[in-house]
């Protein structure tokens, strides 16, 4: 199956969306008054699960885009 050009754009808008979402998150961190110091990590799990999530989403679709440009 060979990737065609709406494809491409669409999968490069949603990385775009992606990364802009990370942006945005990380920001809001930056922003954040800091915690008191724990043991735990800086970042609640939450936050942490929904920037592994956007990563894995951005990484999924930049595999994608090159295996397809690989096989075509």
């Amino acid at each position: 199956m060979e990737l065609d050009l709406d494809e491409s754009s669409l999968a490069i808008g949603r990385i775009e969306r992606a990364l802009s979402r990370i942006e945005k998150a990380l920001a809001d961190r930056a922003n954040r008054p800091a915690p008191a110091p724990t043991l735990t990590a800086a970042a609640p799990p939450a936050d942490q699960s929904a920037l592994k999530a956007e990563v894995a989403a951005v990484i999924g679709e930049l595999d994608r885009l090159i295996a397809e440009a690989d096989r075509g």
